[in-house]
């Protein structure tokens, strides 16, 4: 499933930021720049979420680049630089989300030559539709393996420590996703509505049911008007104190989520705010989607 969502408050800058940030890009995977030595393998991941990962593995010996590094880009949208395919050219891995996620980065694995190349939908196999995988922690485990057995063919002198830092990551994803499963188990049942699918697979984690009106749900995949029966069910669920939480989509504002979560704060049910790509100033995976689950968990309360 291949989203085409309007981001209406933040896709206006989003090209022109991108494109200036991109072009000072370097080796971090929040897109800052870094000096890497010759001996650092050098990654390309199409967002920063990838990008994390591959730091959390790779640690001090990997030189990453994620392509999608600002919170107001688009990675639908996303056209290619010079820069990015310059440093596709230069990488030894490269690591997307697919899916039709991120398919400006099927043009930069054709100009990469013979870079290891990683796609974490395909790895992540979860016989879903929702192409947003990170938030399928068992999948993203499953990434860091195969990224830890990539790098350790890039460099063998350094395999067993890419082997320790993916257990190491793993071990931390394990206890979140136990987390949620607790979670399910302390709150049987409960409902919850989403401005867009974007944490499904964290929602599934946590056994939650995601009660949006199908109608809504489709209209914000096609990037379609909501039709106004859709709103008003999606409304009268709050309104009524059916669903427990309103997860939102924070990258994503427009007047129509602007107003059901107003309307949720009104009523007292409580917003969690996701979002798709690192929030300002996060460079960890594990810190960003541990403070997700922390906020899950407090809304549910």
């Amino acid at each position: 499933m291949s989203s085409r969502r309007t981001r209406s408050v933040l896709a206006a800058a989003s090209a022109l930021s991108l494109f200036a940030l991109a072009a000072c890009s370097g080796g971090t995977s929040d897109g800052g720049g870094q000096s890497g030595g010759s001996d650092k393998i050098k990654v390309v991941a199409s967002t920063d979420v990838w990008g994390s990962v591959v730091s959390a593995v790779g640690g001090d010996k990997v030189e990453v680049k994620s392509v999608i590094h600002d919170p107001s880009a688009d990675p639908h949208s996303y056209e290619t630089t010079a820069d990015d395919a310059l440093a596709a050219k230069d990488a030894k891995l490269l690591l997307s989300n697919g899916g039709g996620y991120d398919e400006f980065f099927d043009k930069l694995t054709g100009q990469a030559g013979d870079a290891k190349k990683l796609v974490a939908y395909d790895i992540a196999a979860t016989g879903d539709e929702n192409e947003h995988v990170w938030y399928d922690l068992p999948g993203v485990g499953k990434v860091a393996d195969q990224v830890a057995a990539q790098l350790g063919e890039l460099q063998p002198a350094s395999k067993q420590a890419f082997t320790d830092n993916a257990t190491a990551f793993k071990a931390k994803v394990d206890a979140l996703e136990k987390r949620l499963g607790e979670l399910g188990t302390t709150h049987p049942g409960a409902k919850v509505v989403v401005t867009e699918p974007v944490a499904h697979y964290l929602l599934e984690s946590a056994k939650l049911t995601d009660a949006t009106p199908k109608a809504f749900s489709d209209a914000v995949e096609n990037d379609t008007d909501v039709p106004a029966g859709a709103v008003n069910e999606y409304k009268q669920l709050i309104a009524t104190k059916q669903v427990k939480a309103l997860i939102n989509n924070a990258q994503t504002v427009t007047p129509l989520t602007q107003d059901v979560v107003g309307q949720a704060k009104a009523a007292g049910i409580g917003v969690v705010d996701v979002t798709e790509t690192l929030p300002q100033g996060v460079t960890d995976y594990i810190g960003w989607m541990t403070g997700e689950v922390d906020a899950l968990a407090g809304a549910l309360k």
